[in-house]
């Protein structure tokens, strides 16, 4: 049986919330005086409701947390996890060295401003702005803060009003510091690696899963969307059974496969796909579904090998 309609987050629970029926107090004498109980009656059942929805969902995030912790380590092993870099890197980069891609800075002119760092923050996608807002609360008077406020008036477009001509060379200079370097980590690891291994993990995948779910986090973005990556697994699902619903795991990843590459195809008609034909794919169909190494790979027409 094919999911229902429903978008599951990493960390936030999809919740029903049952009618709550208030009886009020009602008048059995006309003419008698009293005060209107309802208003208090109605506050107290929204507090009460309030509270009941809250504790579902600190219950359904802890027996998340369960089934996560008792899944094996995945991608988030050391050196699974390096090697999802590598992986990414190879796409984003054209390299394996996905250390050296801190300091990257550029408008590759896909309408989304500035191109950073080692997962690809953009000037038009707030993730960048948040990264740096975070970065400055850590670290005030960074060679970044002074771009603070263009960034945020940037934010949602492709513009670079601001940030030109002084923003590529502190990105730059900023990058070479350990401090900027681990925020980059983390804030990767925060709103991409992170949540799309769990929510990986959740629906029952294996560490070639969960590197699927993560690149198309990357690549797509965290959005609920058709094209972004919620609406792009709320798709698969609706075509295919999760490992978790007692699907095949081939069979749901193949299909998730498709209704990416559509959706890459959405953006630019003639992009390039490789980073899932030759590269997911492949792995998918030798039947690699633990992420084994050794890895051959091809992206944009370049051999890629991790021994």
């Amino acid at each position: 049986m094919k999911r229902a309609g429903v978008l599951l987050f990493a960390a936030v629970p999809v919740i029903v919330t049952a009618s709550v029926y208030v009886l009020a107090p009602h008048e059995s004498d006309a003419g008698r005086a009293g005060p209107d109980l309802s208003a208090a009656y109605r506050s107290q059942s929204a507090e009460d409701a309030k509270g009941a929805r809250d504790a579902k969902v600190r219950a359904e995030s802890a027996e998340d947390d369960e089934v996560v912790a008792d899944r094996p380590a995945g991608l988030a092993a050391p050196a699974k996890k390096e090697l999802a870099q590598q992986l990414v890197a190879s796409a984003e980069n054209s390299t394996l060295d996905w250390r050296s891609a801190y300091g990257y800075v550029e408008d590759i002119g896909d309408g989304q401003g500035y191109t950073a760092g080692i997962i690809g923050f953009c000037t038009g996608t707030h993730d960048l702005l948040t990264l740096v807002e975070r970065y400055t609360e850590a670290h005030p008077g960074n060679g970044l803060a002074r771009y603070l406020p263009a960034l945020r008036a940037v934010d949602g477009t492709d513009s670079h009003r601001g940030l030109d001509p002084g923003f590529t060379a502190a990105w730059k200079a900023e990058a070479a510091l350990p401090a900027f370097q681990k925020a980059q980590d983390q804030e990767r690891d925060r709103v991409y690696f992170d949540p799309a291994v769990r929510l990986a993990k959740l629906d029952g995948l294996g560490a070639l899963g969960q590197f699927v779910y993560y690149d198309a986090m990357v690549f797509h973005g965290p959005g609920t969307n058709a094209t972004s990556f919620y609406g792009l697994r709320e798709h698969a699902l609706q075509e295919a059974d999760s490992p978790a619903e007692g699907g095949s795991e081939k069979a749901y990843l193949d299909a998730f496969l498709d209704i990416r590459r559509a959706a890459m195809k959405t953006r630019k008609a003639d992009i390039d796909t490789s980073r899932v034909d030759t590269a997911q794919r492949r792995f998918l169909y030798d039947g690699n579904l633990d992420l084994r190494t050794p890895l051959v790979w091809q992206v944009y027409g370049e051999t890629y090998k991790v021994p």
